[in-house]
């Protein structure tokens, strides 16, 4: 399922596996597909043409709308949004935390109001594992409980202990459930999640109780969430050790091309962030020299693409002018373009990322991108 080719310092080069497309280089930038798609009129065949490997959607959101029995019914989620590649579906845990409100959090799970129309919902350990069956993707990720940093010690002390017992459920559940003949997915992964807030010993223990349920893959949660990007690094750095050298590493919701970098430089494989396209959809967009706002003035006569060394569709074929003016005048294909673009150097910079640790000179590339691509220009 999962190798380490080579490494460099902390950063590691492997290839992963499931079951649909085949091998998956990493490190990898999963692009977010929230509801089945990426905001912005990106569809799964764009996807493919602008070499995305992983495509993730949310449990939380396609459970209360279109509902996952009805995509169950019709096929799973790769028939559904005619995606062939992998699909990593998140628990839905994130959103229960930042998006539901009132709710009310037991040791059975968790009472909330939907955010779409008030009704109430009930997700714990097994109805996660339930929903992330019916929608069939390739990796099921754990339900957890994502604290707000800063957290008082001890409610992230006890958050953490019962988000290791959730994932002893999710455990049985999901083995459970693939041995019954309606699975969508028979072999479908468990990845387990890393908690703890900002505090080390919270951490460290909790990597050391979930590596010990032999989880398929391993991320760390709860980071990105308000607190500075020092502090993140320094949670990756005292985790990672614990971390099982044979599993995919997973760093959920970051980030920045930089915080990529950093990451990668400590040993994380797995990405996902909806900054690519969440920036675009507001003329922010990502280059090779640093990131630019298409929307200033200066680029009104500009017949420069966006990014001179950029091989995207947007790229080769259109002008800052042209992408300016559609912005300024309101038109949808302003937000399709600026998307397909930031996507594109997304998954273009986790490829450079692996092809400077097959050459071996990562930490040339990264002295040089960490300080370009922090550029606003």
């Amino acid at each position: 399922m999962f190798q380490v080719l080579k490494k460099e310092g902390r950063a590691r080069r492997g290839v992963f596996s499931c079951a649909h497309g085949g091998l998956v280089q990493t490190p990898v930038f999963m692009n977010v597909g929230t509801q089945a798609a990426i905001k912005g009129g990106v569809s799964a065949w764009d996807l493919k043409n602008i070499n995305c490997q992983i495509t993730l959607a949310n449990t939380y959101h396609l459970h209360l709308r279109p509902g996952d029995e009805i995509i169950r019914d019709l096929g799973g989620l790769h028939k559904f949004m005619r995606w062939d590649g992998p699909i990593l579906t998140d628990s839905g845990g994130f959103q229960v935390f930042s998006l539901a409100s009132p709710k009310n959090i037991k040791e059975q799970g968790v009472k909330f109001a939907s955010h779409i129309d008030g009704h109430i919902v009930f997700i714990g350990p097994e109805e996660s594992m339930k929903i992330q069956a019916r929608l069939g993707g390739d990796i099921a990720m754990a339900f957890d409980e994502c604290v707000k940093n800063p957290a008082p010690y001890e409610y992230a002390k006890a958050s953490c202990e019962r988000t290791f017992r959730w994932l002893e459920r999710c455990e049985i559940e999901h083995e459970r459930l693939k041995n019954t003949p309606d699975m969508v997915n028979p072999e479908q992964l468990l990845f387990g999640i890393n908690q703890g807030a900002t505090y080390d010993d919270l951490r460290i223990r909790h990597m050391k109780q979930i590596a010990a349920l032999n989880c398929d893959g391993y991320a760390i949660g709860g980071l990105a969430v308000g607190e500075p990007a020092e502090v993140m690094y320094h949670v990756i750095e005292q985790v990672e050790p614990y971390m099982p050298e044979n599993k995919p590493r997973y760093l959920m919701g970051v980030g920045t091309p930089v915080n990529i970098l950093e990451a990668v430089s400590r040993g994380i494989d797995f990405f996902d962030c909806v900054m690519p396209s969440r920036n675009g959809r507001h003329g922010k967009l990502f280059t090779w020299q640093g990131t630019i706002n298409i929307l200033n003035e200066k680029h009104a006569r500009d017949d420069r693409p966006i990014s001179e060394d950029c091989d995207c569709p947007v790229c080769r074929r259109y002008s800052r002018a042209y992408l300016r003016h559609l912005f300024k005048a309101d038109e949808v294909l302003a937000l399709r373009f600026a998307v397909l673009h930031n996507l594109y150097f997304y998954n273009d910079l986790t490829r450079k990322i692996r092809d400077a640790l097959d050459a071996g000179n990562f930490q040339e590339f990264y002295q040089e991108m960490t300080v370009k691509l922090a550029r606003r220009i």
